[in-house]
């Protein structure tokens, strides 16, 4: 939003918001660094942020709003999506026959309001507010989910059926009767809704749990599991029917557990959904995992990668054959950071063939194959059978088997790159799980490259409290990691200066908002890069521990992943609050 200065002086000493020689001052300081002088003004708590936003909505002749102060239905809230209200710092406030009006922090952004004309096909009007106000409507969202589901129950009540107690319906009912319960308009609404407020939440998982009086429902947004609402018991056989016909599950199979899948798509988002149905005591519980397809493959720098680290990486994938395996617990990132390396792989003079369960996203000039063990189309099966397509890579969704294993040991060794998963607690827990498994010492020497092993961490939001480490914290740190050690690496990367010290650097600890309630928004990673050198092979032939081959490791410059963390904290990319939780859970 563009105000001319002089504009802007003119009626801040007109409204005696400022005297001239303060704002002169500021125009100075706004000139030599290149900022807009409302910028300068603000930074500098010379006038509120309320105060610079009538002004300028005045200057500009633009109506100006405090959102706080208004009565939003949720029904023009949603008219704009939340991902897209989020992205444009735009949302929808009152609605009154074609004309709509919008609140903007910048109201001359004509894209935006030309991109919400076309969505919504109304008159758009556009309004002056704050930041402020815009994250107190955007809160508002999560908000109208719990309104939006009590709207469908109670319009649909009569067609809901009504039981006198919590039993399990659905064991009593016969497969017709569960099919005409799945097409109920009020459960095909509910379960639409709850997708489509757990993508709008960045949700990665959905979890449907069933209790003695009611069904739970909570999304697992940034790692961690939040409660979205609770439905009334009488709609628990209905949910768990709609969502097993969509998967093309069995309707009347309530005593084993069943998988499927199905896809969710709107002019807004394309995503997959992973269906796990599994009985529990008072009926089934249902988890269903989120995956955009229309994700494309991170940067390695983006995952959070850095450094030698970064550097180590690099260089193993430019290695022609060879081995290179990523470790760590379900949900911690393994197959994000597999697809961005297959990304960076996926040239036109290669042959990239994968053997997954399931296929997570879909990559272009990509052969990806889906494991069907009920066909006897198993990761060791389909490996073998890919071999025979001429790969220069392969990607193998996970070793979980000594014949998955001592394949793609073989593929190595035979002229392929080979990327896979294994679980394991660390980076140099793999060599003895493969060993574990029945490979060979002297063929894992010779064909495995590099590990990482990995976790995910929640990004801070934008506000965040600063702060330094007192001396007991430091004491306390020491603890888990070599202090040394992580002040040589931030004076490396340049973070620290050669005479600084820990105590000198600035930490962050989360700060609480109405957009991020926990002080966090998304995640990274935090990792061990393990790069087999000439002396950890020797280590391995000779059938060494995981603790001896992660002690010559450490010696050879590997972080852990926890001192990796601590390198993020001293960054402003998280708290080590957060990175003790998530290594020490």
């Amino acid at each position: 939003m563009h105000v001319e200065p002089q504009q802007l002086r003119a009626f801040i000493l007109d409204s005696g918001l400022l005297d001239e020689a303060k704002f002169d001052v500021a125009l100075e300081r706004a000139n030599q660094q290149g900022k807009r002088v409302g910028d300068v003004l603000l930074q500098e708590g010379l006038v509120s942020q309320d105060d610079l936003s009538r002004l300028q909505a005045y200057i500009l002749g633009i109506p100006f709003v405090d959102l706080e102060k208004e009565t939003i239905t949720p029904d023009v809230l949603r008219i704009i999506p939340e991902p897209i209200a989020r992205h444009y710092n735009i949302v929808a406030f009152r609605k009154k026959g074609r004309n709509l009006e919008v609140a903007m922090v910048d109201p001359e952004d004509l894209k935006a309001i030309e991109f919400i004309k076309k969505k919504a096909n109304l008159k758009i009007l556009p309004r002056l507010t704050t930041l402020a106000s815009i994250k107190y409507l955007l809160a508002q969202y999560q908000e109208s989910l719990q309104v939006e589901f009590g709207d469908i129950i109670k319009k649909e009540a009569s067609s809901l059926r009504q039981t006198a107690t919590g039993s399990n319906v659905e064991e009593s009912e016969g497969q017709e009767d569960l099919e005409k319960r799945a097409q109920e308009l009020p459960i095909i609404k509910i379960v639409e809704t709850l997708l489509k407020h757990a993508i709008l939440q960045r949700s990665s998982d959905i979890h449907i749990e069933p209790t003695e009086k009611e069904v739970l429902v909570r999304y697992r947004i940034d790692g961690i599991l939040h409660d979205a609402m609770t439905l009334p018991l009488t709609t628990k056989s209905g949910i768990v029917a709609r969502i097993k016909v969509l998967s093309n599950l069995r309707l009347d199979e309530h005593r084993l557990p069943q998988d499927g899948r199905f896809k969710v798509e709107t002019e807004d988002y394309k995503y997959s959904v992973r269906v796990s149905v599994l009985p529990v005591f008072g009926g089934e519980k249902i988890v269903m995992r989120l995956l955009p397809e229309t994700s494309q493959g991170h940067s390695m720098e983006a995952l959070g990668f850095f450094g030698e680290s970064l550097e180590r990486v690099q260089i193993a994938l430019r290695q022609p054959h060879g081995m290179i395996l990523i470790t760590g617990p379900t949900g911690s990132g393994k197959t994000t950071t597999l697809y961005s390396m297959m990304e960076i792989l996926n040239t036109p003079g290669v042959n990239i063939s994968t053997v997954e369960d399931p296929i997570e996203y879909r990559m272009p000039r990509i052969n990806q194959t889906q494991v069907n063990p009920q066909i006897g189309l198993t990761f060791a099966n389909g490996l073998r059978a890919l071999l025979r397509q001429d790969p220069n890579i392969i990607m193998v969704g996970e070793i979980r088997d000594q014949e998955t294993a001592g394949l793609a040991v073989n593929a190595a060794l035979t002229g392929h790159l080979v990327l896979s998963t294994l679980h394991t607690n660390s980076a140099a827990g793999a060599v003895p799980r493969l060993t574990d498994m029945g490979v060979e010492p002297f063929l894992l020497s010779s064909t495995l490259n590099l590990v990482i092993a990995q976790r995910l961490v929640r990004r801070l939001a934008e506000e965040r409290q600063k702060y330094h480490l007192s001396d007991s914290e430091i004491k306390n740190l020491a603890k888990y990691c070599d202090l040394v050690k992580i002040e040589e690496v931030l004076q490396a990367e340049k973070i620290l200066k050669p005479s600084q010290r820990i105590a000198e650097v600035d930490f962050y600890r989360p700060k609480p908002s109405k957009d991020a309630p926990e002080g966090y928004k998304g995640r990274v990673g935090i990792y061990e890069i393990f790069k087999v050198t000439e002396t950890i092979k020797s280590l391995i032939q000779k059938n060494a521990t995981s603790d001896e081959i992660q002690h010559q490791a450490q010696k050879e410059g590997m972080l852990l992943m926890i001192e990796d963390g601590f390198m993020k904290a001293a960054q402003g990319i998280t708290s080590i609050e957060e990175v003790l939780r998530v290594i020490t859970e």
